[in-house]
């Protein structure tokens, strides 16, 4: 019973991870796009792909993840 407890134990703290929130504001550029004032936080989510030439799928959407949780996925050309 000890045994499991401490194993349990080591385990969260070997996966305990830091929660933040991210605030982009205005004159924040991601390969040379500006993007708008947003928030981030563990629910919605923001991945940024830059491409060097046109991406099959331009510009962003919004994808539920089945969780509860949002990501907004953004495919966009370096300027």
């Amino acid at each position: 019973m000890i045994r499991s407890f401490i194993a349990a134990s080591a385990l969260l703290a070997v996966t305990w991870t830091a929660h933040a929130e991210v605030r982009i504001g205005k004159g924040v550029r991601i390969g040379g796009h500006e993007i708008a004032p947003q928030t981030f936080t563990e629910e919605r989510n923001g991945v940024f792909y830059i491409y060097q030439d046109n991406p099959k799928n331009p510009g962003c959407r919004w994808r539920n993840n089945g969780d509860g949780t949002r990501t907004k996925i953004c495919h966009l050309k370096r300027k």
